[in-house]
């Protein structure tokens, strides 16, 4: 496998930071995307943060937190945000204004870069036809995809606020016919093998306690020739030399776990470790993390307003506890300890 670093002028905006990674012909599939992958190297191990455990009950709790988390927080984010609850992408010189069009505009451009960088194709023969949106939020990205490319999307979330909102969504701008949301797990989706040709996870991975089951299930339900995006956020690539990150950044860390039901963090390196092991192709990954440095100072002006804290106060203690924590996502992504990454890689044919 060779590497290569540069630029990719995939768009006018041409992010930096890009890594395409050619791949070795794919050995043949003897495998079950079920299967537990080997232990990767050390400078690819997760970080575990907030207990983090394989233990069924701890999940159970895990996942009914996350699911209580977005039912209390989605209103007051589409109340104040609108219904894509994900950062945006700036331009790193851009001044940003503040106003909430702006902010709106940015988190229609991260799509509009993500669907960019990965090649999804607008052709009328090679466009998507039925996609998944794993850990789907208010729906936003799966109505976009609907709307352009014209392909049926499920959506899928734990929290059941978020699912009926969602489809409320999809009826009032006419697209009940291409864009429905259902209550699923993402390590259990409840889908067929190779079900979709375009596989979508925006800012969801975080919250999965068992990263190679989550990247398996989005491999397992994606066809052949089918493409996968995925946007998270991610600790920094350990070094050659390092175990585990610094004592203070594993503090880091464990607050913002704490905040927003995140079990354990990766690397990017570590995500392309598990993509390598399912034999997937086209892998591309890329750190935008200078490209959405203006959305969490956004976000916490909006909390500050007296709309933002007036709704704040009613959103209940989960909701104040993540905002309480937003100034160290900031200072993660300042210090280079956060990194908002782009995966992508296509299932072989």
């Amino acid at each position: 496998m060779s590497v290569t670093t540069g630029m990719l002028p995939y768009s006018t905006s041409q992010p930096q930071g890009f890594h395409s990674i050619r791949m070795r012909k794919p050995i043949s599939y003897l495998h079950k995307y079920r299967t537990c992958l080997a232990p990767p190297p050390s400078r690819f191990r997760m970080t575990r943060c907030a207990a983090a455990t394989t233990d069924v009950t701890d999940t159970r709790e895990l996942k009914q937190g996350i699911a209580e988390l977005y039912d209390q927080s989605s209103g007051l984010w589409e109340d104040i945000w609108g219904d894509h609850m994900h950062h945006g992408f700036y331009d790193p010189d851009e001044i940003v204004s503040g106003t909430d069009s702006d902010h709106r505009a940015a988190q229609i451009r991260m799509i509009q870069e993500a669907l960019s960088f990965a090649g999804v194709s607008e052709d009328q023969g090679k466009r998507p036809k039925n996609a998944v949106d794993v850990g789907c939020g208010l729906g936003g990205s799966s109505r976009y995809i609907a709307r352009k490319y014209g392909a049926k999307c499920i959506g899928i979330t734990l929290s059941p606020i978020q699912a009926q909102r969602a489809n409320a969504l999809a009826v009032a701008e006419g697209l009940a016919d291409k864009a429905s949301f259902q209550v699923a797990d993402a390590l259990e989706q409840p889908f067929s093998d190779g079900q979709f040709d375009l596989v979508w996870s925006m800012e969801s991975g975080e919250h999965m306690p068992d990263k190679r089951k989550f990247v398996g299930e989005l491999a397992r339900v994606a066809a052949p020739g089918a493409t996968i995006v995925i946007l998270t956020w991610c600790h920094r690539v350990l070094g050659p030399s390092e175990e585990s990150l610094q004592p203070r950044e594993l503090k880091h860390l464990k607050k913002i776990c704490d905040a927003y039901y995140l079990p354990e963090w990766c690397s990017t390196a570590y995500y392309v470790n598990l993509l390598e092991s399912l034999s997937l192709q086209d892998i591309k990954t890329a750190d935008w993390s200078q490209y959405v440095a203006p959305f969490w100072p956004a976000v916490i002006r909006s909390a500050l307003t007296w709309k933002g804290l007036s709704s704040l106060l009613r959103s209940g203690m989960k909701t104040i506890r993540g905002a309480l924590v937003m100034p160290l996502m900031i200072e993660g992504y300042k210090k280079g300890l956060i990194k908002y990454a782009v995966i992508t890689c296509r299932k072989p044919e």
